[in-house]
């Protein structure tokens, strides 16, 4: 049944123009006589981070504090300190792509996407925009995919193209480059799929390329 569904998703890649281009800034990091220190400083700052979690303005139904504090740890720095806003889930909205932009309309702070599937994996992606509908490809070098499927693993921007984050009313779609996407929604949010890409150089997300969704969330973080 899902497999007639692929001709939606497994399709040429988004058009790119006006997709502007951000690599996270290397700080704190000096080639000096002082770079021990600075080092030292770092690894204090990130253990700082790994033995603390985001602050949430409701409890998740799909992560657990052991999923909050690796993903903490894996955010970009300057997002580290942010409050996590729930502004979509299944849950409580229904499945719907449409509610899940509605609920997104006015945001400009980056948003995490949370996927359960129907095997009890859970997955996704830290976008550095908030999802919209867009004729063209948007986000930046923050943007990176994200599983916990069976232990996690992170997938950053390879630079080879920057595909990071496209949607319509019928699909949203993240990663793309090589007839696949790394993360493919349909419109009631019901079936999905994930396949390698060259955006993120990733693998499957989960066990299967296809997947059921079980449910979905999606976290603002704002300062």
């Amino acid at each position: 049944m899902i497999e007639n569904m692929k001709v939606l998703y497994v399709a040429g890649d988004c058009v790119e123009p006006y997709v502007k281009i951000i690599t996270v800034k290397q700080t704190k990091r000096r080639l000096s006589l002082c770079s021990l220190e600075d080092s030292e400083a770092d690894e204090q700052e990130f253990q700082e981070v790994g033995n603390s979690f985001p602050v949430l303005s409701d409890q998740s139904q799909l992560i657990d504090d052991r999923h909050l504090k690796t993903l903490l740890a894996h955010l970009p720095p300057r997002t580290q300190s942010y409050k996590w806003y729930l502004v979509y889930s299944t849950a409580i909205h229904g499945s719907s792509l449409k509610t899940l932009y509605r609920n997104m309309a006015g945001l400009d702070s980056p948003v995490l996407l949370v996927i359960k599937d129907m095997h009890k994996k859970v997955f996704g992606a830290f976008s550095s925009d908030p999802f919209r509908i867009s004729k063209y490809c948007y986000g930046t070098g923050e943007t990176f995919l994200f599983t916990f499927s069976p232990d996690f693993q992170q997938y950053k921007w390879s630079g080879e193209n920057s595909y990071f984050v496209s949607g319509d009313l019928e699909s949203l779609q993240i990663g793309g480059g090589g007839g696949g996407f790394a993360l493919w929604l349909d419109a009631d949010l019901y079936h999905g799929a994930s396949f390698s890409c060259p955006t993120f150089h990733n693998p499957t997300l989960s066990t299967h390329q296809d997947f059921i969704v079980q449910d979905v969330e999606v976290w603002t973080l704002k300062n």
